[in-house]
């Protein structure tokens, strides 16, 4: 089966990826990644609790990765097996304008 991860960017970018599948992080690996670049990225909880939840997670560090860490070829890469290991889904679609994570 075929895994797709949609980014839907501001200014109407779209980008498409094809998880490999041979090469996935677990799901403990996956989730370290996110916290790591949670926390590199400055990014801010969604909820006014303080819970940051594995998908309000995705999207914070997509809104704050943006174009600019997309054109990374290692960091896009790692970046899709982080978001298809923690969330385990063949269809993801982060969409950072609506501010919304669907499977």
């Amino acid at each position: 089966m075929r895994s797709q991860i949609v980014v839907l960017l501001d200014k109407g970018i779209e980008l498409n990826f094809t998880v490999d599948e041979s090469s996935p992080f677990a799901s403990d690996v996956a989730r370290t990644w996110l916290d790591d670049q949670f926390t590199a990225l400055d990014c801010e909880p969604l909820r006014a609790s303080g819970k940051v939840l594995t998908a309000d997670k995705v999207l914070r560090v997509t809104e704050a990765a943006g174009a600019a860490l997309f054109a990374d070829p290692q960091w896009a890469a790692d970046y899709v097996r982080a978001v298809h290991g923690a969330l385990k889904k063949p269809l993801i679609r982060i969409d950072v304008p609506a501010m919304a994570v669907t499977y």
